[in-house]
């Protein structure tokens, strides 16, 4: 079968599987085992794709990475004591294992390589949650994120020793690439924001893994290297944004060529569902850890059951592996199964995160430490919120202020922003829009307006519901983009300011204030050339 048709495959699988709420690549995956059942073989166009879709992954965790943040205790803390811990797990079950099955021949080595492959969390799995609830700006978000990127950084590590290559003298040129990070950005900024911009992030990929691939180093952390130089710059996150769905794309073939690999053995397949499921118990160290690192409980909880999963990265450590003789090529079947039902599972725990954090709230709340208690923001005389200070936000905050001063509050996440607000000497504070605990401190019925400027319909219709949960009667105002999200939030009785309807009126209103101000300024001008004539 030609390899276009593979992916038409894969394309009706993959929307099978988000129907049913599960993430598309549980569908590639099956697609792979369905096609190898009637005997369908991979072609070079495949293999072409998995090598890309590897690549983009990596280059898009680069542009992503920011250091500052990883350094955190909390996340490098919870992430290396974490995978250290389910690596001993996994390592107790496959003892186990081996002992009940001595036919799948595990050695010390294999034992190594599954249980540093079952260390990983999905990146993929945690944004698409994210994203489907309109959490992706969410602190909770932001904490699984990083902890994703510590594990992804671990990995790429295995993937550039696995080749066994000692760099060449040549490598040293690398250097050279820390002064090329201002070339880079400027060359991103001449190509624009279209086709151009996205084909140069493409080149910048390519062009990384082929130059250390050529001095010695695996090709992979040369394009997670050259998204770093970027991470942190507005070209690097809209590059990042342009990226998503190709990265997603070309990893098509990977996931379809590890189906295509075939069945594992019974045996191996009952050890696969077994660790699998073992994805439920990630979360009850994830959460001691968070709030030992001082992470709210709220946060800790959402972040811990987000990363109750197993990694495609896994996927790629064993394919890896497996090439280079260290395990059967059969542990590429097992760990795909095994990720497929760390998905099953983990999508419901995930769904109850909030009622699950509701109904146990005051429990949970006992786990508080006493640094997170001294950061709760003042939430004292509070008339007017603006959530989301961003350039939309800052506006509003400026407009309001002038009649309601110091009883506007600004709430953000971004602690460089709120740095950025209180030096001009604006009422902001750090808060999460959709932490009930926040909404708590607030008194509601004091609160006359609350100003969604989150420009997320998802995160604004989180947010309005639960506000009308809590019983708040004032008013809300949120901003859209398009109708049908206007549509959505006048049901709930929210007023609705549609950027791009209304910014023309907007525009006009600012040209028509020009020609007034130009007519009375000529008016000024003839009525004082007559006086001087």
């Amino acid at each position: 079968m030609p390899d276009p048709l593979l992916i038409i495959v894969a394309l009706l699988c993959g929307m099978a599987s988000r129907a049913v709420g599960m993430p598309a690549l549980i569908g590639y995956l099956a697609a792979g085992f369905v096609l190898h059942e009637l005997d369908v073989d991979g072609g070079e166009m495949l293999q072409t794709l998995s090598e890309m879709g590897i690549t983009l992954l990596l280059f898009s965790i680069g542009l992503k990475l920011q250091i500052r943040d990883l350094l955190l205790p909390r996340i490098w803390g919870t992430t290396v004591v974490h995978m250290l811990a389910t690596q001993l797990a996994v390592l107790g079950v496959l003892s186990l294992a081996q002992h009940l099955l001595p036919s799948l021949g595990l050695s010390i080595t294999v034992n190594l390589i599954i249980a540093f492959a079952f260390s990983f969390s999905s990146t993929v799995f945690v944004i698409q949650i994210m994203q489907e609830r309109g959490e992706m700006a969410s602190r909770h978000a932001n904490l699984a994120i990083g902890v994703l990127i510590i594990q992804d950084l671990a990995a790429v590590l295995f993937l550039a020793a696995s080749t066994g290559k000692v760099p060449e003298l040549s490598a040293l040129w690398l250097l050279l690439l820390l002064p090329a990070r201002r070339p880079i950005l400027r060359l991103l900024s001449l190509a624009g924001h279209g086709e151009l911009f996205t084909l140069a992030g493409f080149a910048l990929a390519i062009l990384g893994a082929q130059v250390f691939d050529s001095v010695g180093i695996k090709g992979d952390l040369g394009a997670l290297l050259i998204g770093v130089l970027l991470a942190g710059e507005q070209k690097g996150k809209e590059l990042a944004r342009n990226l998503l769905y190709f990265k997603d794309l070309f990893l098509v073939g990977f996931f379809l060529s590890i189906g295509l690999s075939g069945w594992p053995s019974p045996s191996l397949m009952i050890l696969a569902l077994i660790l699998g499921g073992m994805a439920l118990l990630k979360p009850l160290l994830y959460f001691p850890l968070f709030t030992r690192f001082h992470v709210a409980p709220r946060t800790a909880l959402l972040a811990s059951n987000s990363l109750a999963n197993h990694s495609e990265f896994g996927l790629i450590v064993i394919a890896v592996a497996a090439t280079q003789g260290w395990v059967g090529p059969e542990w590429s079947g097992a760990m795909s199964i095994a990720i497929a039902v760390s998905f099953v599972v983990s999508s419901p725990l995930n769904h109850l995160s909030h009622s699950l954090y509701r109904r146990h709230r005051v429990r949970l709340l006992r786990h508080e430490s006493p640094m997170v208690r001294a950061q709760r923001p003042d939430t004292r005389d509070v008339r007017v919120l603006i959530l989301g200070m961003g350039n939309i936000g800052t506006g509003a905050y400026e407009a309001i202020a002038r009649s309601y001063g110091r009883q506007v509050l600004g709430i953000d996440d971004n602690d460089r922003k709120l740095t950025q607000h209180m030096a001009m000497h604006r009422r902001v504070a750090a808060a999460d829009a959709s932490d009930p605990d926040f909404w708590h401190r607030i008194a509601l019925d004091e609160l006359e307006l609350v100003m969604l400027a989150l420009t997320n319909h998802q995160e604004n219709m989180l947010v309005a519901d639960l506000l009308r949960g809590m019983g708040y009667k004032g008013r809300i105002a949120a901003v859209v983009r398009f109708d049908e999200e206007a549509t959505a939030l006048e049901a709930k009785g929210i007023s609705a300011f549609n950027l791009y309807a209304q910014a023309g009126e907007g525009f006009a209103a600012h040209a028509a204030r020009g020609l007034r101000e130009r007519r009375q300024d000529g008016r000024g001008d003839k009525e004082a050339s007559e006086q001087n004539t």
